[in-house]
């Protein structure tokens, strides 16, 4: 997408993103998209839970 721009690092690997803030204006809902792609891509490896175990966990925490 046009006004997305990447950071890298010697190795080329991409470590940040710049999004123009006209870019925000003018595309807001496919930002908040990308967005929530890059946070997702970032949690790939995190810990797996089943819907059972995150609602003991939150019941314990007494969030529901």
């Amino acid at each position: 997408m046009k006004g997305i721009s990447y950071i890298t690092n010697e190795r080329n690997e991409k470590r940040a993103v710049v999004i123009d803030l006209k870019t925000i204006e003018l595309h807001e809902e496919e930002v908040h998209e990308f967005i929530d792609v890059l946070i997702a891509e970032g949690r790939r490896n995190d810990e797996k839970l089943s819907w059972e175990e995150a609602k003991k966990i939150l019941r314990k925490k007494k969030k529901i």
